[in-house]
């Protein structure tokens, strides 16, 4: 069935002068004449399947929630994308808002349409710690997923913008939220791509969400202004016809207005008034080819005085998103500073559409290899840059990095260009040529001259690195690097020198521990493992020597689970007794108050002069576990049936709805439980509210129920137990 309004003719889709049920089919229909018929036919199919899977659901405006998709795809028919990304478009929420799945879409779409709408779509919150952290990896599934097929981000740059455009139908708070998420995040990776057209806007609308008292004030002056400078801004542009026509050079010149929002960004740069902002008007310049750019570039300095420093070539040059142009600043009239930007149409197609013009649906022309190359690089290092970074967290601080470059163009001493962002140093550079070189740099020359590791580079420097063979990265290269693959490779280096550090420190303690139970250490092989781990989460020998040198494990508890079995006792071992514990024993037991340990958790107990025996849990962040006496130490395991409860601390982050709390509490009550003590912690978001409270439950079984049933709860989004570390 085709799109509702439209039937399908030789040509491709057109009215049939039914009424739409929204506006946005009719459009869409209207802008899919470069395709085929059959594809056409499975846009349809596509728009059908989002159509009934989205039936009954309304977007906060009222609108039918069709309309989101519709006007998604409509902005990438737009950019006369190709098909599949079209039916992604139609489908991108269907998996997570609809009963739909991935796999049914591979089956009636194929498994590209299925792989790019489970890129765009989010990873179910109740996985994560905080929004934050949920957010974090939410953009690194989809930054991944793009980099093996970028437009997976041209989907959700386009869903953003369609979001952003209809960003008043929200809350005040969550405009907030979504605006500074778009100037963060999306309006970033769209310049970083080369979207100017839709960096700008994002731009705007992130500006007027944002602060949206400013954008007012500034729209207000800038409509003042825009009456008063018409005139001016016609009488420049005849001046530049007619100068260009002197010069034989056939253009087009176009007036443009800056943007709302890179006028303020001017304004708080140079800490100026609007009034202060002269040049609010530009001017492009479209010439047939390369030698015509150059040729314009001088007829326009005939012209107006250009001002020094305020010259740009990014044609010898380009930017790292593949952007060329000419930019020069000129004296105007009345000292009034013009911009120009001057390009071929080539040059603008690239400037406009970025990496996006590289999937034109079946052009005529050849897309450009200089963008897509860079494009590819680009995405590549973000594939590096996530294999080494710890988290979501760490790996989003890494990109971010990344997507604010405002360019320095130095050189390699064969000539090699290298685009860093501005503040880029020395070690920024030694990464960029190769991780070896920064793993190894020792010093480095800029123009000849040796500089300290933590100098600015500046455009046009030609940098050297020396390296040693034997130098290793310094932790305080972190403080001044500006470029996340020089972070990330960093860091890694070091993490991966703590552990194997930390391993030979497990080590030591591992032999004293054994020792100080009377065991020879050269007598621990395989077997003893190969036993330790079949009740372990570590799968490693190392993993667990590391964790011991960082204090993770108790050295005397892994040799002693280490030596308790039949082979170890038969060679005569040196083995405690385990001591049973009830729960009920007085004051001769206590339970340690910093890990709260319960029926089911391994445990370890101290003997502690005037409190008897502290039982701490295997992990207790307060056992220290480089100087301990193993003979206070004492091996102790529960009672098949302890005879009373036992307090655990909870962590809970739930949506912060009415009654929420007097539902945790009647779960609790339904799971036979009881609550001890609450308290909130502070929240970083109003949308959602963090609880501490203390329950009382027989085991870790009756502990595993309340749980269940308190992640029942829709509102639940993260639920953990707490085990607090010493103050």
């Amino acid at each position: 069935m085709p799109l509702p309004g439209v039937q399908t003719v030789a040509g491709g889709l057109q009215g049939s002068g039914t009424t739409p049920p929204g506006p946005d089919a009719s459009e869409l229909s209207a802008s899919l004449g470069y395709l085929k018929a059959e594809d056409i036919a499975q846009i349809e199919k596509a728009y059908e399947t989002a159509r009934a899977a989205h039936a009954g659901q309304y977007r906060k405006s009222g609108e039918p929630y069709i309309t989101h998709p519709l006007a998604v795809a409509k902005i990438l028919a737009e950019w006369h994308l190709d098909p599949q990304a079209l039916m992604a478009a139609l489908l991108h929420d269907v998996v997570e808002d609809t009963h739909t799945t991935k796999g049914e879409i591979a089956r009636h779409y194929g498994k590209a349409v299925a792989e790019l709408v489970d890129g765009v779509s989010k990873i179910d919150r109740i996985e994560f710690a905080t929004l934050q952290h949920a957010q974090a990896e939410n953009f690194r599934k989809m930054l991944l997923a793009m980099a093996r097929d970028v437009r997976v981000i041209l989907i959700k740059l386009a869903d953003r913008l369609h979001n952003m455009r209809t960003l008043d139908a929200v809350h005040a708070e969550k405009q907030e939220r979504i605006a500074r998420e778009t100037l963060e995040i999306y309006a970033p990776i769209a310049n970083r791509l080369g979207l100017n057209t839709i960096y700008y806007e994002l731009e705007d609308l992130g500006f007027r969400y944002l602060y949206p008292t400013r954008f007012r004030v500034l729209e207000k002056a800038l409509n003042r202004a825009r009456g008063n400078r018409r005139d001016a801004v016609g009488k420049l542009k005849d001046a530049i016809q007619a100068r260009l026509k002197e010069f034989k050079v056939d253009a087009q010149v176009h007036g443009r207005e800056k943007h709302i929002s890179s006028i303020y960004k001017k304004m708080q740069e140079k800490n100026i008034s609007f009034s202060e902002v002269f040049d609010i008007y530009g001017f492009r310049i479209l010439v047939p080819d390369v030698a015509a750019c150059y040729l314009a570039l001088g007829a326009l300095h005939t012209l107006y005085k250009p001002i020094p420093g305020k010259f740009k070539d990014y044609i010898a040059i380009p930017k790292a998103n593949g952007y060329q142009s000419l930019h020069t600043t000129l004296f105007g009239p009345f000292g009034m500073p013009v911009e120009v930007q001057i390009r071929t149409p080539e040059m603008h197609k690239v400037a406009e559409a970025g990496v996006a013009s590289h999937w034109l649906y079946k052009s005529a022309e050849e897309p450009s290899k200089d963008v897509h190359m860079k494009t590819h690089q680009w995405l590549q290092s973000l594939l590096e840059i996530q294999s080494e970074s710890g988290d979501a967290l760490e790996f989003l601080e890494h990109i971010k990095v990344d997507l604010f470059p405002e360019e320095v163009y130095v050189f390699s001493p064969k000539g090699k260009i290298f685009s860093l962002p501005r503040g880029a140093t020395p070690i920024d550079f030694a990464y960029a040529v190769h991780t070896d070189v920064g793993n190894h740099c020792i010093a480095a020359r800029v123009n000849g001259e040796t500089v300290p590791l933590g100098t600015a580079l500046r455009n046009g420097d030609r940098v050297e690195i020396v390296t040693d063979a034997d130098s290793r990265p310094n932790p305080v290269w972190l403080s001044y690097v500006a470029t996340g693959k020089a972070r990330s490779h960093i860091r890694h280096y070091l993490k991966t020198m703590q552990s194997a550090e930390s391993a030979e420190v497990g080590e030591l303690l591992l032999v004293q521990a054994l020792r100080s139970l009377k065991a020879n250490p050269e007598q621990v092989g395989e077997e003893h493992w190969k036993r330790f781990f079949k009740g372990d989460a570590a799968k490693t020998r190392e993993e667990v020597l590391a964790d011991i040198g960082l204090g993770k494990r108790l050295a005397v508890v892994v040799a002693k689970r280490l030596l308790a079995t039949p082979e170890a006792l038969a060679e005569g071992a040196h083995r405690l007794e385990s001591v049973t514990i009830r729960g009920t024993e007085g004051l001769a037991v206590q339970f340690a108050p910093c890990c709260r340990p319960i029926p089911g958790d391994p445990i370890i107990a101290q003997i502690k002069k005037g409190q008897g025996l502290v039982v701490h849990t295997h992990d207790c962040p307060s056992i220290h576990p480089f100087h301990f006496d193993p003979e206070k130490w004492v091996d102790v395991q529960w009672d098949a049936a302890p005879g009373r409860l036992f307090d655990v601390n909870v962590r809970l982050t739930a949506a912060n709805q009415r009654g929420v709390l007097a539902r945790l509490a009647a779960e609790i009550s339904e799971a036979d439980s009881n609550i001890d003590h609450i308290e909130t912690e502070e929240r970083a978001s109003t949308a959602y509210t963090t609880i501490v409270f203390t329950i009382q439950v027989r085991n870790r079984m009756h502990l595993a129920q309340v749980f269940r049933r308190l992640r029942r709860i829709p509102e639940v989004v993260r639920l953990t137990r707490l085990k607090k570390k010493p103050a």
